[in-house]
């Protein structure tokens, strides 16, 4: 840890300068109490720091909550492990990507089955208690529920320290949730004109608490938080029911489970005050409280509790971080360098995953050293089957 000033608090042993300035720059403002925390992950985002978690009083900033409000992870332990496999895995992949769709235009086709129209019947009620309609942003809304999209969003099976058999998945609001943040964050922007306010970035325009304007992009995140979560598990029930019939099984339980968002706000309280946390790129590492931290697409992830650290704010790295953009990745590495890198990986082998190379990310490795007073390590994943969308 290192104090780069007052208000900004850094973990990341790796950080270049235009992450360094962006995350001083959202430090500066006057209603951050009592600092930002960055995580070791961090890299540049949109207004704020990706890999930050920026606590404000009376105020929030609804681009360093991001477009993918809710994004986070999903991670079931079956009872299953390594030897009760096939070695052949590419059927196991092809099931779940017929079953899930996976690039960023693809919507289900089918919403009635029973737990996928119990989950969207939840979201209507919990939209008209918030006094929206999802519809006025995107028509489509229920079409997404049980998709993945594409970037760094993924399914995994994997395997533990113990051999034992892991699903794996990381997605959030889709396009609905990206369609609210777009729109709060312009609303923001266009008050702080009204208003003569002067901002080091437009990307940090804020609401402020009390108006209606911050009050309706409370409700509509937190609606869009909760469809982040629905989506995760309705997709859960769908990898795990793939892997059922590869197996010539009729189930596959689920020993042990955790669901967690790394791109939202709550009400927390730190250093005396509440304050609204906003976790951009950031997970709850509360004392005891379970967490994922992935790494990159042929790299470890991680199953961690928090320990609670109060400098913090009582968070955590959300994954490896980039460390090159996707045009950089792209100049840079080849699709023979996937390969190399994925190794006996089941994935879909395809150039439009050359950005998502693991070379493209910060190492975890690296990552989970800087993280070390954040969170304990309860277990270590590593890839069978890897699935992402174009």
């Amino acid at each position: 840890m290192e104090r780069l000033s007052n208000r900004l608090v850094n973990w990341a042993s790796i950080l270049d300068d235009q992450t360094r300035e962006q995350a001083l720059t959202a430090s500066r403002l006057p209603f951050i109490h009592p600092h930002i925390a960055l995580m070791p992950d961090a890299h540049l985002g949109k207004g704020a720091t990706v890999g930050s978690v920026i606590p404000t009083l009376g105020a929030i900033i609804p681009a360093a909550v991001g477009v993918d409000i809710g994004c986070g992870m999903i991670a079931v332990r079956t009872p299953l492990t390594v030897a009760d496999l096939p070695d052949d895995r590419k059927a196991v992949r092809e099931a779940i990507e017929a079953a899930i769709p996976t690039s960023a235009g693809a919507y289900n086709q089918d919403v009635t089955r029973p737990h996928t129209a119990a989950r969207i019947t939840e979201l209507e009620d919990a939209a008209e208690q918030a006094g929206f309609d999802p519809a006025a942003h995107a028509g489509n809304w229920r079409l997404q529920l049980g998709t993945l999209g594409s970037g760094n969003h993924f399914i995994e099976l994997s395997v533990d320290e113990l051999g034992r058999v892991w699903a794996f998945l990381h997605s959030g609001s889709r396009g609905v949730g990206n369609k609210l943040a777009t729109h709060h964050i312009a609303v923001a922007q266009k008050l702080a004109k009204r208003w003569w306010i002067e901002l080091p970035d437009p990307d940090l325009a804020y609401l402020v608490e009390g108006t209606d304007e911050f009050w309706a992009y409370i409700r509509q995140l937190r609606w869009a938080q909760r469809f982040a979560l629905l989506n995760r598990e309705e997709m859960m029930d769908r990898v795990l029911t793939a892997v059922a019939a590869w197996l010539g099984v009729d189930t596959v339980e689920r020993v042990d489970e955790v669901n967690c968002h790394h791109n939202y706000t709550e009400s927390e309280k730190h250093f005396g005050k509440q304050v609204w946390l906003s976790r951009k790129g950031a997970i709850d590492a509360s004392e005891g409280v379970a967490g994922l931290i992935p790494g990159s697409m042929g790299t470890a992830s991680y199953v961690v509790v928090g320990r609670g650290n109060p400098v913090a704010l009582r968070s955590a790295p959300h994954g490896a971080g980039r460390q090159f953009s996707r045009s950089q990745a792209r100049r840079r590495f080849t699709q023979d360098d996937l390969e190399q890198a994925m190794g006996d990986i089941e994935y879909r082998h395809t150039s439009a995953f050359i950005d998502e190379i693991p070379a493209a990310y910060k190492d975890i490795d690296q990552v989970m050293a800087d993280a070390a007073d954040l969170v304990e390590v309860r277990h270590v994943l590593r890839q069978l089957v890897n699935v992402k969308g174009d």
